[in-house]
């Protein structure tokens, strides 16, 4: 069967490829994993994938820098990830920790603090219980696993009546 599918696969020429990924990219910020794992779906050799992508990054369609800082502000303000959870998903798109440090120096801190502290608010809202360890608990829980530091987390449920 994954014979026949690469056989029924449409091979893309080097140039139409090019164009296609311009638009991909144009789209929405990429990082060139992402990009380069596309071009080999379409059938492009190594070295072809290679030029391309060359290609993309000297007419500025492909800047990881970019997709960083608008990947890690996407999650922050968007989903409510802390660092923890972006670090690890920029990670799993092969962005390097210089350019994961660059991202995380555009966050403003007073903001990152605001968010956490509107989710707590928020899911506390939610937690039928009454009883104050079990509450602070699960809202620690939560936030840990929205990916924001331990002690970040503690600071604001201490400042918290809960």
């Amino acid at each position: 069967m994954f014979d026949k599918e690469k056989r029924n696969k449409k091979i893309l020429t080097q140039r139409q490829a090019q164009l296609k990924a311009e638009s991909y990219c144009a789209y929405q910020e990429r990082a060139q994993q992402e990009v380069r794992d596309k071009l080999y779906s379409w059938g492009l050799s190594e070295e072809e994938v290679e030029n391309v992508l060359a290609d993309l990054i000297a007419e500025n369609f492909l800047n990881e820098e970019r997709f960083a800082i608008a990947y890690c502000n996407g999650k922050l303000r968007m989903k409510g990830w802390g660092k923890i959870k972006i670090k690890q998903a920029l990670k799993l798109k092969r962005v390097s920790e210089p350019l994961i440090k660059i991202a995380f120096r555009q966050i403003d801190l007073d903001e990152y603090e605001q968010i956490l502290s509107d989710l707590i608010d928020k899911k506390r809202r939610e937690i039928g219980s009454k009883d104050f360890y079990t509450v602070k608990n699960k809202l620690y829980q939560f936030a840990l696993s929205r990916g924001f530091e331990s002690d970040l987390i503690f600071s604001i449920l201490n400042s918290k009546e809960l």
